[in-house]
């Protein structure tokens, strides 16, 4: 078993999201809480880089080693760090994160250890939009991030 965790931060979002794997193949498990978001839906992605150096904006792109088109958690061709979006309720502010993903992964090469998690300002569109739908999902301004850390 590998775990990790992302404490998130912006200037009113932050939260704490703990990652779970068994083992490499394995799917990852993503739990936790984000709170001070606007009520609604939030695109939720691993970048690149595990750099805040300049806030959020040095994280670089999306986490995508395979050069591939931006969508959702569910489609065949996506981003690795493609985790889609989580809800905030109106009222609270707070999003409840609950994810299995199977793209992702805590093990190798290609693991999000030492990478970046992204809150999105605005719901991410899992590529199916115009503009860019295809590289950001059109998920807006980053609102928080934090890098992920083998615990």
């Amino acid at each position: 078993m590998v775990k990790a965790i992302c404490v998130v931060k912006g200037a009113v979002v932050n939260g704490t999201i703990i990652f779970s794997q068994e083992n490499e193949g394995s799917p990852v498990y993503v739990n936790g809480t984000i709170s001070g978001l606007s009520g609604g839906l939030h695109g939720f992605h691993i970048h690149e880089f595990g750099d805040t150096s300049n806030g959020c904006l040095s994280a670089g792109a999306h986490f995508n080693p395979f050069h591939v088109e931006h969508g959702g958690p569910n489609s065949a061709i996506r981003h690795v760090g493609d985790l889609g979006n989580i809800t905030s309720c109106p009222s609270s502010k707070v999003a409840n994160v609950l994810i299995q993903d199977n793209v992702i992964s805590l093990f190798g090469d290609l693991s999000i250890i030492g990478r970046t998690l992204v809150v999105h300002e605005n719901q991410d569109d899992l590529g199916l939009g115009g503009n860019l739908s295809k590289t950001t999902g059109n998920a807006g301004a980053r609102v928080a991030c934090g890098i992920l850390a083998k615990i």
